[in-house]
This record gives C-alpha cells, structure tokens and sequence, in this order.
C-alpha cells in the first residue's frame, strides 16, 4: 500500500501545483504540447520510482502518419505504462465522469481528450464522431477496444468503435500488446507492486483498406496481432469446435 499512497499523493501533489499553469500556458499559446510533454516526462518518473520497469518493443512498426494505437486492457497501471511510451502525442477516449474533477477535467479538454458515456448510444456515437474528426485534423489516438480492464488478464472480444473510426477516418490501427501489468496492480486492488511491465507495437494494419461492412474482418485481424504479442497466460482461450 505504501507505493499506491505515494502515487495518489505524487499525482495530487502535480495536479495542485503544476497543472493549473501548464493550463494557463496551454490556453494562452493554444498548444497543449508543453502540457502534454511534461506530463509525460512526470509519469515516467514516477514508474522509476515506484519500481515498475517499462520495456518497450516495435517502435520501428508506428507509421509517421496519423494512426490509432489499439492496446489490449489489464490492469489501472496500463494507461501509465502504455501512453508514454508512444512517440507522439495522442488524445484518448476517457470517461466523462473523470471529465468532472477539477483540474483533471481542464486538463483533458485543452489536451483533446474524448468524453465518452458507453451507457448513452446517442452521447457515445457522437464521442466516435468527434474522434474522427480530431484523426482527421491530424491528431492520433490510443484506445482500449475491449471497452473494460479484463478481469483474468487475458484478451477479451474487441468492441466495434475503434474499427469505425480507423475506416471513416482513413488511418492505419496499430495493435499493442501490454503484457505484466497485471502483476503490478491488479483489478479491484489498490496494491501496487513493482515489476516489469512490456508495451510491445505490432505492425499496423490500414484502416483504408476496410469499408464499414467490412469492419469486422479489421477487428479480427488486430483482436489476432495483439494476441499473438501477449504472452501464452494472456491470449484468450483456445476457441473449441
């Protein structure tokens, strides 16, 4: 528990006293870079700290053009792990409920994070517009096809949304491979324990290539790359006849 209080408290710490003038400055040069930048330079430090050791394989597979980055779900740690390790700078898919916390919430929106409510069709549909026009201005992605933190670690059925922004927008899904972070906090405990965490890029896959009717073959094709870049305990079950 001791490394858990240390994170909450490094992270209240920054949101108190650094975030309100990386906004200020944000929303005076209308560029969220520098904010974005030092967050991440924050996060990385704090991982050192806490003892989780991030590895990193496949960068030389991200394309230089817009992309979305699909990564498998495990564990609160990922988006810590995963989102760092991407060489540029994405927006994501958050829950709006997180869009309400002070600070935090400002944060988000200078930075062209998505709100997104899955238990409203009509706000969720237009969280999937408002991503597609941000990929189509330019700006990448990193998403959670699955839609929750798999209970077991293994790779659950991805869900459609992912695969209808890669098509409309016209832009290569990168799969990614998070494998470890289980170990290192798992679901439904606040234990935090230090350990290796592996973030591995797999070869894109164009989403040009695909028509909306067709989106389910693009979904199964990434649901398989990012399998085959997990570890046996992680891919999902052997399907039986």
């Amino acid at each position: 528990m001791i490394r858990a209080i240390f994170v909450f408290a490094y992270i209240a710490l920054a949101m108190v006293l650094l975030l309100p003038w990386l906004i200020v400055w944000t929303l005076i040069t209308k560029n969220p870079g520098a904010m974005y930048g030092t967050a991440m330079r924050a996060i990385r430090f704090l991982l050192r700290i806490v003892g989780v050791r991030v590895h990193v394989e496949g960068l030389e597979n991200i394309p230089p053009s817009v992309c979305i980055f699909a990564a498998n779900h495990i564990s609160a740690i990922d988006p810590l792990a995963f989102i760092p390790a991407i060489p540029r700078r994405v927006a994501i898919l958050v829950k709006q409920e997180l869009f309400h916390i002070p600070l935090l919430g400002a944060a988000m929106r200078a930075a062209q994070f998505v709100p997104v409510d899955r238990a409203d069709r009509e706000s969720a549909a237009a969280s999937l517009d408002l991503s597609v026009a941000c990929l189509k201005d330019g700006l990448s992605f990193a998403v959670y096809p699955e839609g929750t933190r798999s209970p077991d670690g293994r790779l659950r059925p991805l869900k459609k949304g992912a695969f209808i922004m890669a098509v409309e927008a016209g832009v290569p899904i990168v799969p990614v491979s998070i494998a470890g972070a289980q170990k290192i906090m798992q679901k439904g405990s606040w234990k935090i324990s230090g350990g290796d965490v592996m973030v591995r890029f797999g070869p894109p896959v164009d989403g040009s290539g695909y028509t909306l009717e067709s989106r389910d073959e693009l979904r199964e094709r990434i649901e398989s790359l990012i399998a085959a870049g997990l570890p046996e305990e992680q891919r999902p079950p052997a399907k039986t006849a």
